[in-house]
């Protein structure tokens, strides 16, 4: 198992380097820079990229409708060219919320527009010209659409890789399935190791037969919150606020992917609670209900030998990174923690 850990993108990218550092040190294995509506992920990405050796470097994730898919490829390119082979495309549709609400743009039909950005970036990594004729993008753009006077072109540069990994973050179904089909990896929310083979175990089949063996086996990147030692129970209160957030306020009643997820989990009277009480705005209120056992399942926080004994779990579910949270107040609180999980796993 693999680890890797997501960094703070409300920060500085100096002082951020420098923990970083300390971490790739400590055994962490690939580095999460995520872009929300903070600074761009690809500026934080390439000044990491000079401060590392080893520590692979991911974009957790770069939205789908916010760049062009060839400028997505270019930037990956020019993301593994600086950082000697090392980066990771991590793509995902993100949420009306943020695509429409701070970039201005429509989200629609994320299953169709993921499958063709990630061909287009593919052909572009090829270097081949590029002529693409897709339901949601077509290149070069026709003359009755434009001036007539776009000629397909290829990247001037030659990549470090022409298979740059490509890692889809996904929770519903058609996504998932989509996910296991193209993607290098894949990389849900809220992964709760005993539920997972109930909600995505179909989905992945489907995927995995449809799946070009040149891939390779699909990883899968879980995302629990970590915190070691004989008293550290308490932590998992910290974690309750994210879902609450996740759960009541990512999304209207209805038109809410992770609402839909806590309900399979069998959470279902809770989940409505939740939302109805974020809603509303008692978020307070709303955290409270979050119920104890999710987050203690979806988590690695207690004492080692019961995060060794969840690990085992992950792993059994299939889960091949474990890109935590630390739950530390400190950057050598942080170091502390990848150490000891480092000789957990």
């Amino acid at each position: 198992m693999r680890i890797g850990l997501g960094i703070n993108y409300a920060g500085g990218f100096k002082e951020v380097a420098a923990e970083v550092a300390d971490l790739e040190r400590a055994g962490l294995d690939i580095a999460f820079v995520p872009e929300a509506y903070s600074y761009d992920a690809v500026s934080g990405l390439g000044y990491l990229a000079a401060k590392t050796d080893r520590v692979q470097l991911a974009s957790g994730i770069l939205q789908l409708y916010t760049r062009t898919p060839t400028l997505t490829a270019m930037t990956a390119a020019g993301l593994d060219y600086v950082s000697d082979g090392r980066y990771i495309l991590g793509l995902g549709a993100s949420g009306p919320q943020v695509i429409e609400g701070f970039h201005g743009v429509p989200y629609d039909a994320p299953i169709g527009r993921t499958r063709e950005v990630i061909e287009i970036c593919r052909k572009v990594w090829r270097r081949e010209r590029l002529q693409y004729d897709g339901k949601y993008y077509t290149i070069p753009l026709p003359a009755e659409r434009g001036t007539g006077l776009g000629k397909p072109l290829k990247l001037i540069n030659h990549p470090v890789r022409e298979r740059i990994p490509v890692l889809l973050a996904a929770l519903g179904p058609k996504n998932v399935e989509l996910a296991a089909e193209i993607a290098e990896g894949w990389q849900p929310i809220f992964f709760l190791p005993e539920k997972a083979e109930d909600i995505w175990g179909d989905a992945l089949a489907a995927g995995k037969a449809k799946r070009d063996a040149a891939l390779g086996d699909l990883e899968v990147y879980a995302g629990p919150a970590l915190a070691i030692g004989d008293n550290v129970d308490g932590l998992r209160e910290f974690v309750k606020p994210h879902l609450a957030l996740y759960i009541g306020g990512m999304g209207a009643k209805g038109k809410n992917f992770y609402h839909t997820l806590a309900t399979k989990y069998g959470y279902g009277a809770e989940a409505d609670r939740i939302q109805e009480l974020y809603l509303a705005g008692e978020k307070e209120a709303a955290t409270k209900v979050v119920p104890d056992d999710l987050v203690r399942d979806i988590s690695l926080i207690g004492s080692a030998g019961f995060v060794k004994e969840r690990i085992a779990a992950f792993r059994e579910a299939g889960v091949t990174v474990l890109n935590v949270v630390p739950l530390a107040g400190t950057p050598g609180e942080r170091v502390k923690l990848i150490e000891q999980l480092r000789e957990l796993v």
